[in-house]
């Protein structure tokens, strides 16, 4: 923790840090990629670089680890988990965060110049490297648990099989090439998946395991992502989806990460509500294929959101895995129903709580495009379920942080 007199130094100067940080994560970004382009090629996703994403999740990252590190709130490291877990699919090393350090030092003093002295810049240094620390510190107990060396996650599996989900997803069935096992992976993590693009970049992207197929073998989804627009204007085409479903087919040869990936299934007796939007839906179909092998007793509410039935990613997977476990009910939504009758569990238009009886006591968790769940939190609250028993997995840089 900090000394109380670099907290002291903190707490005056959040105001002016905290409301610069969104400025000096650019100049941060651009001075390390000068120095380091083999960072932005072959580690950073280039595609969040282009929207500012990871730019704004790491300003919003340690603007709050600052605020609860000063504050009266929680145990600022407890809110970690999630950055770790994904550093540690890419295999960062504990080497790598003196190379942040340096340049994000130097973006601070560039932007804000004398306004940081001496004595500031030794309090800051002390935020940043107890964040440091405690992230290196999370992520040696994660190799050590995976049972693999510092960073040494990599691993090439073969695809087995690919079998078109939509008109823009693929899944892919990966096994070991030795005709070995692969690594069990916990109901809700992903793995992240290597491609060498045309143009040289090495670039990374997270996929979470569905838990269909062989027990010897791991699947996942990925959703072609034309380029276009969105509230956040313009949104790049994605790489490495779309380099894996033009070119992903069986028996090639796929560079995988060891599974992580902290939003995993709460064990217990409490209801369930599984909520997802599009193709959110990946985590909860490795759930429900854990429930339904492990013959669950527990009330499983599974909410789906999708632009039509036509687009609906595991649409018979989701309606099979369901009507296996008698416990289970399964609600959906889509924008165009189509020809299809309204009927009780199944309607037109955006998700909508008012008809569903959902159990006040469930663990909840949620998976889709930000407005999606930040709008389901909040009728989830309305219904009694608290903001603690409320899980939800993000599809790129986060800003659980921010929300802590």
């Amino acid at each position: 923790m900090l000394t109380p007199e670099s907290a002291a130094v903190v707490r005056a100067t959040l105001p002016v840090i905290g409301g610069a940080i969104g400025d000096i994560t650019p100049v941060f970004y651009r001075r390390m990629f000068a120095a380091h382009p083999e960072l932005e090629r072959d580690l950073f996703n280039r595609g969040n670089q282009a929207r500012g994403d990871q730019q704004r999740a790491l300003a919003g990252a340690i603007a709050a680890y600052a605020t609860l590190l000063v504050g009266d709130g929680p145990d600022p490291r407890t809110v970690l988990a999630r950055i770790a877990h994904k550093h540690a699919s890419l295999g960062i090393l504990p080497e790598q965060y003196p190379i942040v350090h340096e340049h994000l030092f130097a973006a601070i003093v560039e932007v804000l110049g004398e306004a940081v002295t001496p004595e500031v810049a030794a309090a800051w240094d002390e935020v940043y490297w107890d964040m440091a620390d405690a992230l290196v510190s999370i992520e040696l107990g994660l190799y050590e648990e995976a049972g693999v060396a510092v960073g040494d996650v990599w691993r090439t599996v073969t695809v087995s099989r690919r079998v078109q989900e939509s008109p823009d997803t693929v899944s892919l069935e990966l096994i070991a090439p030795d005709g070995g096992t692969l690594p069990e992976a916990r109901p809700g993590q992903y793995v992240s998946v290597a491609v060498n693009l045309p143009d040289g970049a090495r670039q990374i992207r997270q996929y979470s395991l569905t838990g269909a197929g062989a027990p010897d073998a791991w699947t996942i989804s990925v959703k072609a992502i034309p380029a276009g627009a969105d509230r956040a204007g313009v949104a790049p085409a994605g790489e490495v989806s779309n380099h894996l479903h033009a070119n992903a087919f069986e028996g090639d040869g796929l560079d995988v990460s060891t599974p992580f990936g902290e939003l995993t299934l709460a064990e217990g007796e409490n209801p369930l509500v599984l909520a997802s939007a599009g193709i959110g839906i990946t985590p909860m179909i490795g759930f429900l294929h854990h429930l339904r092998r492990t013959g669950t007793s527990r009330r499983v509410v599974v909410l789906h959101a999708d632009r039509s039935p036509a687009r609906h990613a595991h649409r018979a997977e989701l309606r099979a895995l369901v009507d296996d476990i008698p416990t289970a009910e399964l609600h959906r939504w889509y924008e165009d129903l189509g020809t299809r009758p309204v009927q009780d569990r199944l309607r037109a238009g955006y998700i909508d709580l008012g008809a569903v009886d959902v159990p006040h006591d469930a663990d909840a968790y949620l998976c889709g495009p930000t407005p999606f769940m930040t709008a389901l939190q909040s009728a989830l609250l309305g219904r009694g379920i608290t903001a603690d028993r409320i899980h939800h997995e993000v599809f790129g840089p986060g800003r659980e942080l921010s929300a802590a």
